[in-house]
């Protein structure tokens, strides 16, 4: 584990958009492509606005295939749905093609939407294995990340697949990445900032008492991979070193 504290927000972007812009790059120049997942709420939005942006002639987006970590269970064309704000935010300013944008189709029952995603994804994948090059996190408060909340019924799910969770101190359904997909990634990037992210981050980075059912982003542990924190001084103010 990388951990990495910033005394801005803005100090971070720009290293996590460099961290991406490498990672894009080595991809591209090792499979002529990169596999890149995207976090939703607000946090990313600053990041992908500068990614669209100070840092669009970085990387050849025409070899950039997009993926979402979890999806709200509303329609595409509410606020709340994570691919509308990536859309606006980065997607829709580099012209992305609709074939290299693999949304949820939340059109259909979570059930039915979680299935029909992973069949998009094995089919990208084209049989391989699906280990994706860069798995973007945020957390939450209560050290939720993607959409595997505490006490829920997907933390127990084993399964490298995408699948659906009704989320019940938010009274609705989740489509996410479980676990085990998450942790075949090359590489993942948590992206969290904020001084109520601040006991989260501790539990989840220090605790000598593993509790994943408490503390779900302690479940994501990649079998070959890297996982890098970007951490603002506030998220990070509880930490002990």
């Amino acid at each position: 584990m990388n951990l990495l504290i910033y005394k801005t927000q803005n100090e971070l972007l720009e290293d996590l958009a460099a961290y991406i812009i490498k990672i894009a790059n080595k991809a591209i120049d090792e499979q002529d492509r990169f596999n890149f997942v995207l976090t939703g709420g607000n946090s990313p939005k600053a990041l992908y606005e500068m990614l669209a942006t100070t840092y669009k002639d970085k990387i050849d987006w025409t070899k950039v295939y997009f993926f979402f970590g979890d999806e709200r269970n509303v329609m595409p064309t509410h606020e709340s749905y994570n691919g509308l704000m990536a859309k606006k935010a980065i997607l829709d300013p580099l012209n992305i093609p609709a074939d290299q944008i693999f949304y949820v189709d939340t059109n259909l029952a979570p059930e039915k939407a979680a299935i029909e995603y992973n069949k998009a994804i094995v089919k990208h994948f084209e049989g391989a294995d699906l280990v994706f090059d860069l798995i973007l996190l945020g957390m939450g408060d209560d050290a939720h990340t993607a959409s595997l909340f505490p006490g829920t019924t997907i933390l127990n799910n084993k399964n490298v697949e995408i699948d659906s969770v009704y989320v019940e101190k938010l009274s609705t359904y989740r489509i996410t990445f479980t676990a085990p997909l998450i942790n075949k990634a090359k590489n993942i990037a948590f992206l969290v900032f904020g001084k109520n992210k601040a006991e989260a981050v501790k539990h989840v980075i220090e605790s000598k008492k593993r509790n994943t059912k408490l503390y779900p982003a302690q479940l994501v542990n990649p079998i070959d991979g890297g996982v890098t924190w970007f951490l603002d001084d506030e998220a990070a103010s509880l930490l002990d070193n």
